[in-house]
């Protein structure tokens, strides 16, 4: 068992090893969407299939221990057996653009919904005028309302409070730039890669982004509803009888 460093030499020292026990015709790698990435790129440019393989069964795990070795063992063994068959991710060009705009724009509207709920809490404890005037506002209204607000002098605790608004609104409106900014770079990359999926009804550039990137762009991963909820985590998995079920067991008598 020989071990390489996760970089470019590595990756050329351990395609190098591998030729040396004859041709190399199949190469599983386990997590080829993360930490696998840079190795499935360099094989696949190398002209060596690649395949995903899964993480070992977690039975397996508990029978014969965890290690790099062990792990490095059972993939070779998925993959030559034809257990693994999936297409490795791809982690180059639209697909991973789009992937790597939505991180960006998933944090940003977290970080928006964040911030108006700040103010809306801050309204809901503030002085009495701010309560009445912001109460019944959306979203959108609120934060184009607070943005503009003007400190009044006077009350130190309802000064505070305007001024906190205030940020919290212009900081709104920084996320809403941001995410208009995002989205003129992503609709356009959905819309060349995948325009079938925005035909769809009810499908929209987010939803056909997400489809994408889940896909890896390999569409033959989202081949039926259970291999999309799977990448999605909403896969249902049998649970243990042993470990989730409540037994009934009768009292010995004494």
């Amino acid at each position: 068992m020989e071990e390489f460093p996760a970089t470019a030499a590595g990756y050329a020292g351990l395609l190098g090893w591998l030729g040396g026990f004859g041709t190399v015709a199949l190469v599983g790698i386990e997590g080829t969407g993360s930490y696998g990435a840079g190795l499935a790129r360099h094989i696949t440019a190398a002209g060596v299939r690649v395949v995903e393989v899964d993480r070992s069964d977690r039975q397996d795990r508990r029978r014969q221990g965890k290690s790099d070795p062990l792990d490095a063992v059972s993939a070779a063994r998925a993959a030559q057996s034809g257990r693994a068959r999936g297409a490795p991710k791809g982690r180059d060009g639209a697909v991973e653009a789009i992937r790597a705009l939505m991180v960006a724009k998933r944090s940003a509207a977290g970080e928006r919904t964040r911030t108006i709920n700040q103010a809306r809490a801050l309204i809901l404890t503030g002085p009495d005028d701010l309560r009445a005037r912001f109460a019944g506002h959306t979203a959108a209204g609120l934060v184009t309302a607070i943005a503009s607000l003007r400190p009044r002098p006077g009350d130190a605790a309802g000064h505070a409070t305007r001024v906190a608004l205030r940020e919290l609104g212009r900081r709104a409106v920084f996320l809403d730039g941001q995410l208009e900014r995002l989205d003129e770079l992503i609709v356009p990359l959905v819309t060349a890669r995948a325009p079938g999926l925005l035909a769809l009804y009810g499908t929209g550039p987010n939803t056909a982004a997400l489809l994408l990137i889940a896909a890896g762009d390999h569409p033959g991963r989202l081949r039926s509803e259970a291999a999309w909820a799977h990448p999605c985590a909403a896969a249902p998995i049998p649970a243990s009888m042993k470990r989730n079920s409540l037994a009934w067991r009768p009292r010995a008598r004494r």
